[in-house]
């Protein structure tokens, strides 16, 4: 069988990609997400019972969200029925509406509405469906790749139960492919084809925990490979690497794996483990992530988390934001590389961080005055005021320092800077003692 003769004999309902034929049908069929979907586990036991309730699946492409609406479509006794956001409207929803209130009301049979990428209607959808899934008509089957808590109106969360999908594992996508490679009715099991153990490792490797992407390698395999010798097609490591052509990147720009790679980058420069930090940068970087974007963060962590334990690490970050204005990339990558490691291999210290926090509550909690010495004396008629009078100038004492109090009595005794022993913040506490130091007897002067 050649590619055309596979094509012409094939119906309408079989000419849907392998990722579509393959997906399973029955509960025992389900492979992965053993989590949610387990034997011993609530939504295995409320689908086998048919006592589904309205939920959210949740999670990255190719985790199985559609796959478990249709496994519940083939189990269950309602009516069910689906629609796709990006393609749907309150129009469409309003038909499923008033089609299962006359189901419900003629029959008692309930419906299930599965909605697939639910975060694309926008809230006044979404609202829509809020009574009718209050008063049972409906029962929603929501499938999303964004986060729900921020995509998802708050009404309907609270009427669903949220089950989120994680990355199949590379076992879970060698028994897919495995099983796809020889089923005969909704597989490729009619052209004979023999999928290599290296090869299949390197799919379900390269997969990133999405099923659909292997499959979809696969099936190109199969379809554009010619047969050998012994009439088989062989789909071995090169074929393999052709068709997958390079590993997936599970990135989205504007959705959780933006936020978690970032999330992950920053936690990785502040808790000092520079191939980490790297790592996820290479991983923005091959996801095409803005370069400015991530510039920032280092700076804010080399302000935030290093702080004046290391003073240069600031210096590091801002002038790798700006030399990457001027080179781009792919050069950008070492500027940023540099900066990010040097960041995360600094001494860190969050005590600036600290004490601005600190000062900010303070100024939002306690009513102040600036003491009349420090108010601004360069106007006529300053002194007459009462401004400025009493100031000391700190170059006219010893040590260029005085004495003098510059909190506004309000505050007490109040401290927002706390230096911690790390790094030059050692060298800050041996200058601010040595400044307090009441003997001034035999002073040699301070040295850092």
């Amino acid at each position: 069988m050649d590619l055309f003769q596979y094509a012409a004999g094939r119906t309408r309902e079989s000419c849907a990609p392998l990722a579509a034929r393959i997906r399973p049908r029955r509960l025992d069929e389900l492979v992965g997400q053993e989590h949610i979907i387990g034997k011993d586990k609530m939504l295995y036991r409320a689908i086998r019972a048919d006592k589904l309730s309205s939920v959210i699946f949740y999670g990255p492409p190719g985790t199985g969200k559609t796959t478990l609406a249709e496994v519940i479509a083939h189990t269950t006794s309602s009516e069910f029925t689906s629609i796709n956001a990006t393609a749907s409207g309150k129009k469409e929803m309003e038909e499923v509406v008033r089609k299962a209130q006359d189901l419900l009301a003629m029959t008692g049979k309930r419906t299930i509405l599965f909605i697939d990428e639910i975060h694309r209607f926008n809230k006044g959808q979404q609202d829509y469906l809020l009574p009718f899934v209050e008063d049972g008509t409906i029962i929603l089957i929501g499938a999303t790749t964004e986060n729900p808590y921020f995509e998802v109106n708050g009404a309907l969360l609270s009427r669903s139960i949220i089950f989120e999908l994680k990355p199949l594992s590379k076992e879970d996508i060698l028994t897919i492919l495995n099983r796809a490679v020889s089923d005969l009715e909704r597989g490729m099991g009619a052209f004979d084809a023999v999928l290599l153990p290296d090869a299949a490792d390197y799919l379900a490797d390269s997969a990133d925990g999405d099923a659909r992407t292997a499959l979809n390698a696969l099936e190109l395999g199969v379809l554009t490979t010619e047969r050998g010798k012994d009439g088989k097609i062989t789909i071995d490591l090169p074929t393999a690497e052709e068709c997958i052509q390079k590993r997936r990147t599970r990135y989205d720009k504007d959705g959780d794996s933006h936020y978690d790679t970032i999330s992950a980058f920053i936690k990785s420069m502040r808790g000092s483990d520079p191939d980490a930090a790297v790592f996820y940068l290479a991983r923005m970087l091959r996801a095409g992530e803005d370069i400015r974007f991530i510039s920032r963060r280092i700076m804010i962590c080399a302000a935030e988390d290093v702080g004046l334990a290391d003073p240069m690490a600031l210096n590091v970050a801002v002038s790798a934001a700006q030399a990457i204005e001027r080179v781009g990339m792919p050069e950008a990558q070492l500027l940023l590389s540099e900066a990010a490691i040097y960041v995360a291999t600094a001494p860190k210290s969050n005590s600036s961080t600290n004490a601005i926090f600190d000062a900010c509550r303070a100024v939002d909690t306690v009513n102040t005055t600036v003491p009349s010495y420090l108010q601004d004396a360069h106007y006529g008629g300053s002194s007459k005021l009462g401004r400025g009078i009493g100031y000391e100038y700190a170059h006219d004492f010893p040590r260029h320092f005085s004495r003098q109090r510059y909190l506004p009595v309000e505050l007490g005794d109040m401290k927002f800077y706390r230096p911690s022993e790390n790094g030059h913040e050692r060298e800050i506490t041996r200058y601010l003692n040595y400044l307090h130091e009441e003997d001034q007897a035999g002073d040699e002067g301070f040295r850092a």
